[in-house]
């Protein structure tokens, strides 16, 4: 198992324990991926994604529904991906990835965090260069041994494949996700989630006492309505 995995593991996602927020987030998804391709699951891979995650985050179909419905009117505000570079306190960089109808108010609270909680705001490509960014497709347990899909697997990007507690996790490069899907799909495997993490190249060791601090400008930047996700290289 490597490093993409055991970041995973050490990554605390207090978003999910929030469903409130865990479902506009996935609103969002749902949004952006109507807007981009349309409302059609089986020909729109970005909204066949954001409706496995939110199946797998038990949002009710009836939300999911509203949601693809909501996406395709005129009134519907349009969501923006702009992603957020910085450092929290003690040298920890920060990637912020946000979806937003006005950027204008997602950099002043953005930075009115940084500044409150001890970070500082970066430009673009400060700290992205430290982070690899990763496709992941989990699924549910296979019939085939884990060994035998990876082998099958591999020429299509899969870099790690490895069983865990509730399934089996398939990372690959960015790049690859698109092969990697129709490869799982093509195999008739039960897709649960899916999605794309920043990894970082290298893991920063912190005190118990500074992770706090990094922790609370993290969650201080999760609650924010227009953040998507939130990742650092601390240990």
């Amino acid at each position: 198992m490597g490093r993409a995995f055991e970041y995973r593991k050490a990554t605390k996602l207090k978003r999910w324990a929030n469903m409130s927020k865990t479902f506009t987030r996935i609103g969002k998804e749902i949004t952006m991926a109507v807007k981009e391709s349309g409302d059609n699951p089986k020909s729109n891979l970005r909204l066949r994604m954001a409706i496995q995650n939110a199946k797998a985050a038990n949002m009710p179909k009836d939300n999911i529904e509203r949601a693809i419905k909501k996406a395709t009117s005129k009134d519907q505000a349009d969501y923006k991906e702009v992603v957020y570079e910085g450092y929290a306190p003690h040298g920890i960089a920060v990637l912020i990835e946000t979806a937003t109808d006005n950027h204008v108010r997602t950099v002043a609270n953005i930075r009115s965090i940084f500044n409150k909680y001890g970070g500082t705001l970066g430009t673009s490509g400060s700290v992205d260069f430290m982070f690899e960014r990763k496709c992941f497709i989990k699924i549910e347990k296979p019939e085939m041994d884990v060994e035998e899909l990876e082998l099958e697997l591999i020429d299509y990007g899969a870099e790690e494949v490895f069983a865990d507690e509730e399934g089996v996790m398939i990372y690959g490069a960015f790049a690859d996700f698109g092969a990697l899907n129709t490869a799982v799909e093509e195999r008739g495997l039960t897709v649960a989630t899916t999605g794309f993490e920043r990894v970082p190249v290298d893991l920063k060791e912190l005190s118990d006492e500074e992770k706090a601090d990094v922790e609370q400008i993290i969650e201080k930047l999760e609650e924010d309505d227009d953040v998507q996700y939130v990742f650092t290289n601390m240990q």
